[in-house]
């Protein structure tokens, strides 16, 4: 009962934004520590993982394409070329944002680098603000900046909640290219392609006028920008090939970032530490605790022997299975939001792997595939931000969400478990 009622404060302050996500997983730390609810060991247990060494890893090479203004770059070489049509704009921002969700793994900040640029992209262009066009684009960049993301294992909060909370409870490893196997080609590819055709049609727009050629040519690129893309392109091929070599996602992600700290070969200064914003480390470091905590005191038990009746998972059922589990997670995160849901989701993974007769890989994952449902944009805390920062009408975002929700459940998801059958995945 004590385990229940923090995991519900826990997951409450969360859910309702009451306090900063950091806060309160501050808060979640202290009182599973004085009260005893669980060892410190198990409360703790997150930053053992190779996940909060992903996030820490994550959160400098984020800041290492900002401070040199590499992201900059590679959005304007992305953009420049297609103002002839606004149609193309949309699928040329689609591909800026899946390509970085590889080398910026961060959401929060892939929004806040487009943000700018779309701003200015839709000047050039003659889009005012408020106007179909400009809210098309700033759409397409928060939404794809998270919906790109899911199918990469370090570039979503959630995904990386999943994989920390999966080698907490049960002793697994999520390799980062079983992840984008299994997630990429429907909920990534498939998805960037539907979201281009929502926006163009509930949005429709025409360019107003053609941007005049640039009068210079962009300057070249730096001796830090130089580095720092070479640092990013070894740290991908790594986490691509991990599957070969063993070296886990976050410890590659720890020396990249350490590499970017180096005196003279790095390019970020010591005073990049007072920069870096780390209340996403300590945020992922409770939400993998909560998943230990609910673990070690029999909750996850007690609620998967619940769950497992209600949800009527059986064997040999796989598609009604997976609709239902992906389902479920989708609801857990709007009620907890969708960084969260994993922790919460996570210990039922056992159980319910147990009774549909999936290997634990294919729970977890159908977990995964529930989080890349955003019914609300509460769901998504970065989405919220950028939402703020580029002015929306919470109106507008509603008019792409839902329609984009309903898609994802009655096609995307059943196309995603034609896949996963093809592929055999369930075993």
């Amino acid at each position: 009962m004590h385990a229940a009622a923090l995991v519900l404060l826990t997951i409450g302050l969360w859910a309702l934004g009451s306090l900063p996500e950091h806060i309160t997983a501050l808060l979640f730390f202290a009182l599973a520590t004085v009260f005893a609810v669980v060892p410190p060991a198990v409360v703790f247990s997150g930053f053992a993982s190779a996940t909060m060494w992903l996030v820490l890893g994550g959160v400098f090479l984020a800041e290492a394409v900002r401070a040199t203004g590499l992201g900059r770059r590679f959005a304007g070489v992305m953009f420049g070329r297609f103002t002839t049509s606004y149609v193309a704009l949309l699928a040329a921002l689609a591909l800026a944002g899946s390509a970085l969700a590889f080398f910026m793994p961060a959401t929060i900040g892939r929004i806040l680098l487009l943000i700018p640029i779309v701003t200015a992209l839709a000047e050039r262009v003659g889009f005012a603000r408020g106007s179909n066009g400009y809210t098309g684009l700033m759409l397409m960049a928060i939404i794809i900046s998270y919906q790109a993301g899911n199918g990469v294992l370090p570039a979503n909060a959630p995904n990386l909640v999943l994989s920390g909370a999966t080698e907490a409870l049960y002793k697994v490893q999520l390799i980062y290219a079983e992840w984008m196997w299994v997630m990429y080609p429907v909920l990534c590819m498939l998805k960037s392609v539907v979201v281009v055709a929502l926006i163009y049609w509930l949005f429709p727009a025409e360019i107003e006028r053609q941007p005049s050629a640039p009068s210079a040519q962009p300057p070249p690129m730096s001796g830090d920008e130089w580095r720092l893309a070479a640092i990013l392109l070894a740290a991908l091929l790594l986490w691509a090939t991990d599957f070969l070599h063993g070296i886990r996602a976050g410890w590659v992600a720890l020396a990249a970032a350490v590499v970017c700290l180096l005196p003279r070969i790095g390019m970020l200064s010591v005073k990049a530490f007072d920069d870096v914003r780390f209340g996403a480390f300590f945020y992922v470091g409770a939400a993998i605790g909560l998943g230990a905590v609910t673990n070690e005191s029999g909750l996850g038990e007690l609620l998967g022997r619940a769950l497992q009746g209600s949800l009527n998972i059986q064997p040999g059922a796989d598609f009604t299975n997976f609709m239902v589990l992906s389902l479920f997670a989708t609801v857990v995160g709007m009620v907890t939001t969708n960084p969260a849901a994993p922790a919460v989701v996570a210990p039922l993974a056992g159980p319910l792997a147990e009774a549909a007769g999936w290997p634990l890989n294919a729970a977890l994952m159908t977990i995964a595939v529930g989080g890349t449902v955003m019914v609300f944009p509460y769901q998504v805390p970065p989405a919220m931000v950028g939402i703020r920062v580029a002015g929306m009408r919470m109106g507008d975002v509603m008019r792409l969400v839902l329609p984009l929700a309903v898609v994802s459940i009655v096609v995307l998801l059943p196309l995603e478990y034609l896949w996963w059958k093809l592929i055999g995945y369930f075993g």
